[in-house]
């Protein structure tokens, strides 16, 4: 197709080693005005059957110019890779829809769990796992088969504001301006500072030199229908006790890749020789049965086929990934490795629509086996291999380096001078981002509210009672089966993802009953669990900060709370020359902590009285819901804060190098000093638990829920 596309044309990439956002090749969309606000529909159901028609290319991704606001994470066969590399494209696995660009949109909200949920409490199998990915794409089908009535746009018109989770109030006196974050997912990159303080980057792929890790010929060695059958006795989908591969051509060598192949291959199978009929074969079985397989593998219970002693027990590498968050990264990974996911650790996740590099642990497979996985995966890279002794554990990094790209920007120089000057001099406001609190008509924050109440009747009814917003066909369905029958087995019909929050909850109620909510809730993972009561704290600390600047400015007076060590303290009249605002915390409503001595501790009765709750006593009779609170800061200022405003001309170019562009020795890219549009590229370092798209806000002056920013969207791309 000759010339720029319009704005209105769907771009598809059809290389496979290309990232989406550097792919050539177009295919025209063009709805009519009339049919502009229908057009998600429209396209939803185009890539389902393009999924369908492109099941033998090597690769498929899509590109989506749309803003959003998030922040803060053995190999396959090489006669599958073809198959399997469109697996981990955009279209696949429920990821398809202009809308998964953005934040979760259903109920399901992640938290940074131990280890990596796999929808049924991390007690599910790796067969499980499978049916219900296949189950997620039987959706994607049935989901294509229905119109959309309203655009992404329109949908968002009933999420939530700023002002709806109390953020409300600027540090900074400069005049704002607008600019567009996210327009491409690799306009905003995330690099992990570890527990050293240094910035984590992948910058070698080399295989540590390890004497005792079988031959490259493990990989190969197979065929793909061996591999298949192997791989149905690993999962226990046939009847078969054991698979046999006889020894083409019989020599000690070929026997002994013929053995490291399948044990490293499909973890949880022991092989042995025989001599049937005048010919080797190599037989694979369970040795404990389905045990083998379920038995989940420590340090101190390793599997059969030993790991050398000399040789840390966890293999620590760097992950770069794009357009991934990390808990999903890990599914997919430990799904190619055929590994159970909490073998992973990590010290925190990174957003799905980014590019984020950071450091992950395994134990016990080998730097060769993930290597590999570098020519099997899309969006994937890992390098920067080492053997150590431990696991990584959540919460050891020190923070966030990131870079972030506005484009599109219409301040002046001397507007974005000044802002950024601000933002490093005095800060921002250390609201909770929007992410925090759902994108729906019903924000997480009410039910972690309800959930404290105790009303369970109500929690229920606000995860599945029908709602505006941006939601995926099928849970529209499921939810209006709900309202219409109130009858769990009939909804979950209605729900082919039946892992998420819905999903887990009606199938609680299908166990427990009605008259037992508090049981069917406790289905859903922990972490899930826990995350709409850390909502409802959040809610209230973003209102009682805003309050707090509003009515105190910023400086601390006394009666303010600043923390010595671990302890919250007030600070005094004599004393308040000694700290500056920068030290002033703020408390999450719990038990265990003490409020500022000045109105704003009455400002906290007043809000949780209003919502039937009692300050004095945060205690719940469920102890998981009881809330011990904890102090946070309520100004940031970001280290190593640089910036740059560059000219450019095309918007699908990318304005700076990644880490993968590094390595593959792309020169930089040199900026005209005029041109059609203008942005910011911003690099900044942040603690843990802050939210990097709140530093943003200050600096654009704009708000930054997706329900505004997808207006502003819609309008700049008329």
């Amino acid at each position: 197709m000759p010339g720029r596309p319009s704005r209105w044309l769907l771009r598809v990439a059809f290389a496979a080693h290309l990232r989406p956002d550097q792919s050539a090749g177009y295919v025209a969309v063009r709805p009519t005005p009339r049919s502009r606000s229908q057009a998600l529909g429209f396209l939803k159901c185009f890539l389902g059957a393009l999924k369908m028609e492109m099941t033998e290319m090597t690769g498929v991704s899509l590109k989506r110019g749309a803003l959003v606001v998030e922040d803060n994470d053995s190999g396959v066969p090489a006669e599958e890779t073809k198959k399997q590399k469109l697996s981990e494209c955009s279209l696949t696995k429920g990821q398809v829809g202009l809308q998964n660009d953005f934040l979760s949109i259903s109920e399901d909200v992640p938290g940074p769990p131990d280890t990596v949920s796999t929808g049924k409490g991390g007690k599910n199998s790796e067969a499980q796992l499978e049916d219900e990915e296949e189950e997620e794409e039987d959706g994607l089908s049935e989901e294509c088969e229905e119109e959309e009535s309203e655009s992404f746009a329109d949908m968002m018109k009933h999420g939530l504001t700023e002002a709806d989770v109390g953020i409300t109030k600027f540090v900074s006196s400069h005049q704002g301006f607008s600019g567009i974050l996210k327009e491409r997912y690799s306009d905003f990159v995330v690099h992990e500072i570890g527990k050293d303080g240094r910035i984590s980057h992948l910058n070698d792929l080399s295989i540590p030199v390890d004497e005792e890790d079988p031959s490259e010929d493990i990989f190969t060695v197979l065929t793909a229908e061996e591999k298949q059958r192997l791989e149905e006795l690993q999962l226990f989908k046939n009847k078969e006790t054991s698979v046999a591969i006889e020894v083409i051509e019989d020599t000690k060598e070929k026997r002994t890749v013929i053995h490291q192949a399948i044990k490293s291959l499909f973890p949880g199978l022991e092989t042995k020789t025989e001599d049937r009929e005048g010919k080797k074969y190599i037989v694979a079985y369970h040795a404990a049965g389905k045990k083998a397989l379920a038995k989940v593998r420590t340090a101190a219970d390793p599997r059969k086929h030993s790991w050398p002693k000399s040789r840390g027990s966890y293999c620590h590498f760097v992950l770069y990934k794009e357009n991934k968050d990390t808990m999903d990264a890990i599914n997919v990974l430990s799904r190619y490795l055929r590994v159970k996911p909490n073998i992973f650790s990590y010290m925190g996740t990174k957003d799905k629509r980014a590019i984020t590099v950071q450091e992950i642990a395994v134990l016990k497979i080998t730097a060769q086996r993930l290597a590999h996985l570098n020519k099997c995966l899309m969006n994937f890279k890992l390098g920067n291999f080492s053997y150590q002794k431990n696991p990584l554990k959540l919460g050891e990094l020190q923070g966030n380096h990131f870079t972030v790209v506005l484009r599109n920007i219409t301040g002046t120089d001397d507007q974005v001078q000044q802002a950024m000057n601000s933002l490093r001099e005095i800060g921002f406001i250390n609201y909770y981002g929007m992410q925090r609190f759902g994108t729906t008509a019903v924000p997480t924050y009410q039910v972690g509210r309800a959930i404290l109440q105790n009303s369970w009747t109500e929690v229920m009814d606000l995860i599945l009672k029908p709602r505006s917003g941006a939601e995926k066909g099928y849970l529209v369905k499921c939810r209006e089966e709900w309202a219409k029958t109130k009858d769990p087995a009939a909804a979950l019909r209605k729900l082919p993802v039946k892992r998420c929050v819905e999903g887990q909850l009606l199938r609680g109620l299908s166990k427990y009953g009605m008259k037992n909510i508090v049981s069917a809730f406790g289905i859903i993972p922990r972490n899930n669990r826990l995350m709409y009561i850390h909502s409802y704290q959040s809610y209230v600390w973003n209102n009682m900060v805003s309050k707090r600047i509003e009515d105190y400015g910023l400086k601390p007076v006394p009666g303010d709370l600043v923390l010595k060590g671990a302890t919250a303290s007030y600070i005094e009249e004599d004393d308040v020359n000694n700290y500056s605002i920068h030290d002033v915390v703020m408390p999450l409503p719990g038990f265990d902590v003490i409020y500022p001595k000045h109105k704003i501790q009455e400002a906290y009765r007043e809000m949780l009285t209003a919502d039937n709750l009692d300050i004095d006593n945060m205690r719940h009779k469920i102890r998981d819901y009881s809330l011990s609170g904890a102090y946070r800061k309520i100004i940031i200022r970001p280290q190593n804060v640089s910036w740059e405003v560059v000219a450019y001309d095309d918007p699908k170019i990318p304005l700076f190098n990644t880490d993968v562009d590094n390595l593959e020795g792309k020169p930089p890219p040199v900026f005209a000093s005029e041109g059609k549009y203008r942005a910011l590229k911003m690099d900044f370092s942040l603690p843990p638990s802050t939210y990097a798209t709140m530093a943003i806000r200050e600096v654009l002056k704009m708000d930054t829920s997706i329900k505004n920013q997808t207006q502003l969207n819609t309008t700049w791309l008329r």
